[in-house]
């Protein structure tokens, strides 16, 4: 697949069949994050993956409960609030994998470099017939210390971009994009 058509082909998937991603491709998507450029070459990164049917849900469930329980504190729109509430919804869209890059520690440019990390691993899903999505509602619940113990990150490190990853039920459309707004400055 050309750089290009991957950039503008790939899409957040919310749809996924029950397929386990082999590991040999998460290997493969994990290598493709860590060539991303990163702040003075530091590569902060860590990787945690999870293919665990009963531990994807009950992280879901632990995690809608934990945004739900900080609503005064972590204001969201409310249909995000009444999408949590309901009990069929799985934050996961039930993907068969989660990988959750984080931070091996504090740092100026972490949440960037684990960024740039997460878009080289979803873009290399793209090009390998994946579907992808970045999970910003379980990020909370991962910086808690449940969250860091029950997918193994220790002090101190900082979960980022909670990905998740598998074959598309269908693909999913364009989005439309706004016109940027560009200034050139002479």
């Amino acid at each position: 697949m050309e750089l290009m058509e991957a950039i503008f082909g790939r899409r957040s998937v919310r749809d996924y069949l029950p397929d386990a991603v082999p590991q040999e491709a998460i290997n493969r998507l994990v290598d493709a994050a860590i060539h991303a450029p990163n702040a003075i070459n530091q590569q902060p990164w860590s990787f945690a993956v999870v293919q665990e049917r009963s531990l994807l849900d009950q992280i879901s469930r632990d995690a809608k409960a934990h945004l739900l329980s900080i609503r005064s504190t972590a204001p969201m729109p409310a249909h995000l609030y009444e999408r949590l509430a309901d009990p069929d919804f799985h934050i996961f869209y039930h993907a068969p994998t989660l990988i959750v890059i984080s931070a091996i520690a504090q740092g100026p440019w972490i949440v960037e470099d684990c960024a740039l990390a997460a878009e080289n691993l979803m873009l290399a899903a793209h090009g390998a017939g994946f579907g992808s999505c970045w999970i910003g509602l379980a990020q909370a619940w991962f910086g808690t210390p449940k969250g860091k113990e029950t997918i193994g990150v220790p002090e101190p490190h900082v979960p980022v971009a909670p990905i998740i990853v598998g074959r598309p039920r269908t693909p999913a459309p364009a989005v439309p994009r706004k016109t940027p707004e560009v200034r050139w400055i002479s």
